[in-house]
């Protein structure tokens, strides 16, 4: 036997009253009739007493006769079984885990700080009883050996070029990955893998400084080539437009100054003083 399967246990209510009737007829026989024999039903009773147990809302009672395993008992109640039945109880509702920030290397070898909140539950109560030793210790190593490959397998950013998945961007798809390896690694302990994902990421303290001053930069550059991309544009709108309107000419000499200027006025950082000219065009 290596999966699980259901046990119908007695109820509890009915053996209730079965040993209350055996118990209180053994107290009467030894006191009042005074009779030896009538001391069996009392020594019954007593032994009958420790197959009770219950199983609570999304709990699960594991039986095991000597070794031999009996079935598990999903059903909500007050129950009796054979009083030589060990009985270990595993709880079905789902539970959170948030892992500890563990120091790894990703993809390219920067040391990035990460950690994972996982969402699971018993499903399995066989396997997690008997496949593994511990199933709650078996969660926390499986998930600690799952983050530390997931890191391996992106870069936490990248800076050229936004083709290429990574830890920081590609939440959808990294948390999918990590989902899918957990769910294959915690199969073997009966364990159901309801959601994963990143809940912490962050560079490692000793290069966190460094690489945010390359993200600046990066955002820097990007900035004022949009800035540069649009002021382009806007020069040359005003050029046609200038040209179309038939507004003044300007020979190559004065487009060449205008541009200069334009492109002064919308590149800049701060805000421009212009200077007016209260003479001629040429002067």
């Amino acid at each position: 036997m290596n999966n699980e399967k259901a046990y119908s246990p007695v109820s509890g209510y009915v053996m209730l009253a079965i040993i209350a009737v055996l118990f209180i007829g053994g107290i009467w026989g030894l006191i009042v009739a005074r009779t030896m024999w009538l001391i069996l039903p009392l020594v019954i009773s007593i032994v009958l007493m420790p197959g009770f147990f219950f199983v609570n809302p999304n709990g699960s009672m594991v039986l095991v006769l000597f070794g031999d395993y009996q079935g598990t008992v999903k059903t909500n109640g007050f129950f009796w079984v054979n009083p030589f039945f060990m009985k270990k109880s595993f709880s079905l509702r789902a539970r959170n885990f948030d892992s500890d920030k563990i120091k790894v290397n990703d993809k390219v070898g920067n040391p990035i700080q990460i950690g994972v909140i996982l969402v699971w539950q018993v499903h399995d109560t066989f396997k997690a009883a008997f496949d593994v030793d511990n199933y709650e210790t078996f969660v926390k190593l499986q998930t600690d050996s799952a983050v530390r490959l997931l890191a391996g397998l992106y870069p936490y950013d990248n800076f050229d070029t936004d083709s290429e998945v990574t830890l920081r961007s590609a939440h959808e798809e990294v948390n999918h990955a990590l989902e899918e390896n957990l769910r294959n690694r915690l199969e073997i302990a009966g364990i159901r893998v309801i959601e994963a994902r990143i809940g912490h990421l962050a560079y490692a303290p000793e290069i966190a400084g460094a690489m945010l001053r390359r993200q600046q930069a990066a955002a820097v550059v990007s900035a004022r080539f949009k800035i540069v991309e649009g002021a382009v544009s806007m020069v040359q709108m005003a050029l046609e437009h200038l040209a179309q309107q038939q507004i003044i000419e300007l020979d190559e000499e004065r487009k060449a100054a205008m541009v200069s200027n334009l492109m002064v006025v919308l590149c800049s950082d701060k805000d421009v003083n212009p200077v007016v000219n209260t003479g001629t065009l040429n002067h």
